[in-house]
């Protein structure tokens, strides 16, 4: 009979497996959010994008990315040994105690960290919607894992397993990132806003009209996002405990909060408030509190997050005055929204929460501040050089976008031989039965559905 460590805690392990399926829901959730804002010409290369991230990261990262991001440091706390947990295999004896994280199994520790992975590279493609070969994309989210996700993660999280410890940011700076607001929201944004200026604005970027073609996707995928990212936050305590709890709260206020920012900033700018922005202002709390669940209280959490709603509104429209196509607003959201986050930890972090530091704003001096802030720009610069080179060798090795033509027509039809909806046998019925007028419903739902800008 096997005999578990002492450690190892049924609690929080069934805590830490429902968390770990919450987050995998955000992928599909992530698919209908971006699939809903795109063109209806584009929804399935744009839900392939995210499902194909889900499928090669998820091997990918079993294969070598867990040994990169959480293995024993190589030196100088910038990668984990590639090797140390190929496969996954060696963490499968429960009596080793290099077998178990904190009282939960290091395997599903990893398959946890792995889902994380998973969802940031696919938060990266929403910057190149509508434009981009899906092939060339799985080729560079491939490599994206390897080279810019797992190194930043080894360098963020603080982690300890088995005696082995790594990451310079976390363990030799000291910088506070609760859940992953600089490896998963400043890194896709960043690396978004490179591929967005490799591979150059869509066809009548700033001129056509570009809204969203199903906004019920957008609303249902929100609401997914938001389910999920309680198991994102209050799991990564990786536990059923306290800290969980109160990161739970806080993630929940952040949300709400960020919703109501971004449609106050709506209705006092624009007039009305929209579902969309009720959707993304949802989105910008969550990114904040990532990295700040565990040091706020609900109140700070508040704040944050209403803060991040109306700054993540703001910072969307400046891809217009900036001239850089980020179609579905990564970098206006997750980079911008992470930096809220990550700072907001020396402002307004508090030392009776988890983390236990004081920020700036509660008597806590300068110092976390400042920490936080070589933190995220360090993710971000180099999150943004890396991926700027690697989209650019995929562009020039194998093209990254799709051709003029295709593009104009739509690239479902031509890159998966699929389109999302039938809409030439809907407009044959209606023209059957209402005369010339079907010619008209087809040319209107052919060339009057556009994908979002904000």
């Amino acid at each position: 009979m096997l005999t578990l460590v002492a450690t190892l805690d049924t609690g929080d392990t069934a805590w830490l497996l429902a968390a770990s399926a919450l987050v995998l829901l955000m992928a599909p959730g992530l698919a209908l959010f971006y699939g809903g804002m795109v063109r209806s010409k584009s929804v399935l290369n744009m839900m392939m994008m995210t499902f194909g991230s889900l499928a090669i990261i998820t091997v990918l990262w079993i294969l070598v990315g867990y040994s990169m991001a959480f293995g024993d440091d190589v030196g100088l706390g910038l990668l984990g040994d590639p090797f140390q947990y190929v496969g996954l295999g060696q963490l499968m004896d429960l009596t080793d105690p290099a077998s178990v994280t904190g009282s939960v199994p290091t395997i599903l520790f990893a398959v946890f960290q792995g889902l994380f992975c998973v969802i940031t590279g696919a938060l990266v493609s929403g910057a190149i919607a509508d434009r981009a070969r899906f092939g060339a994309w799985m080729v560079f989210v491939s490599v994206w894992t390897l080279v810019v996700y797992a190194p930043v993660a080894h360098w963020v999280f603080d982690f300890s397993h088995g005696g082995h410890v790594g990451g310079w940011l976390a363990n030799r700076i000291g910088t506070i990132d609760f859940a992953g607001g600089m490896p998963v929201e400043i890194c896709s944004g960043a690396s978004a806003l490179a591929l967005a200026l490799v591979l150059g604005p869509r066809i009548g970027f700033g001129k056509d009209p570009m809204r969203p073609h199903n906004l019920t996707l957008v609303m249902l995928g929100a609401g997914l996002l938001w389910f999920g990212w309680f198991g994102f936050n209050a799991g990564s305590a990786l536990g059923a405990s306290g800290a969980a709890a109160i990161v739970f709260t806080t993630t929940l206020v952040a949300g709400a909060a960020g919703s109501l920012g971004w449609l106050v900033l709506e209705r006092f700018r624009d007039g009305h408030a929209t579902s969309l922005g009720a959707a993304s202002g949802m989105v910008a709390g969550l990114v904040a509190i990532t990295p700040a669940g565990g040091s706020l209280s609900p109140l700070g959490a508040l704040v944050m997050g209403a803060v991040a709603g109306v700054v993540c509104a703001l910072a969307v429209g400046l891809k217009y005055r900036w001239a850089y196509d980020d179609s579905l607003d990564v970098v206006g959201v997750h980079m911008v929204g992470g930096l809220v986050g990550t700072l907001g930890i020396g402002l307004l972090g508090t030392a009776a929460a988890p983390t236990g530091v004081d920020g700036l704003l509660l008597g806590g001096g300068a110092g976390q501040l400042g920490k936080q802030a070589l933190g995220a720009s360090v993710v971000l610069v180099y999150a943004f050089v890396v991926s700027g080179i690697l989209g650019y060798l995929v562009n020039r090795l194998m093209g990254f976008r799709v051709d003029e033509e295709h593009e104009i027509t739509g690239i479902d039809l031509v890159i998966h031989a699929e389109t999302a909806y039938d809409l030439h046998s809907a407009a044959g019925a209606r023209t059957i039965g209402h005369g010339s007028s079907g010619h008209g419903i087809l040319a209107s739902i052919t060339h009057g559905t556009q994908e979002g800008t904000r």
